[in-house]
């Protein structure tokens, strides 16, 4: 029941990302039309909170099985066709995940090493390619016991 606590935790987190965008965003514009003094550095906190959000969602839409699909033939083939193939698919996918997760991996130690800190606040970025890199290796995992543990 770990992979039920995590998926808790990422939901959880998604949605605290999620409001504090939209708190973001809606200080900001009230800040710049109404009281003529935008809130400083909403830019960049937006953006590295959507970065964050999109990496906390990976996992939960691959546990979900809620990725986009084209199957264009795939119906047409026999049944144990299309199980072999929905497993190479995963395989490939959890292949590229795990080089994506092993690439943030060695960014965010050069960024740890240089101190890499966003521009306008200052804000650390080594944590941000931490969590792309944690949220891939998630993704691999739960994409690939999705489709292995299929009857």
């Amino acid at each position: 029941m770990i992979a039920k606590r995590f998926e808790t935790i990422l939901l959880g987190l998604a949605a605290t990302l999620l409001l504090a965008l939209m708190a973001v965003t809606g200080i900001d514009v009230v800040g710049r039309y109404l009281l003529n003094a935008p809130l400083s550095g909403a830019f960049e906190m937006t953006e590295l909170m959507l970065g964050a959000l999109v990496f906390v969602a990976l996992p939960l839409v691959s546990r979900a099985g809620a990725h986009v699909e084209v199957d264009l033939l795939v119906g047409a083939l026999p049944r144990a066709v299309q199980r072999a193939l929905g497993l190479f698919a995963a395989t490939v996918s959890a292949l590229v995940l795990c080089w994506f997760a092993w690439t943030l991996f060695g960014l965010m130690l050069d960024q740890w090493h240089e101190g890499a800190r966003s521009v306008s606040l200052g804000v650390p970025l080594a944590p941000f390619a931490a969590l792309g890199g944690v949220a891939c290796l998630a993704s691999a995992l739960f994409g690939l016991l999705r489709e292995f543990s299929h009857d």
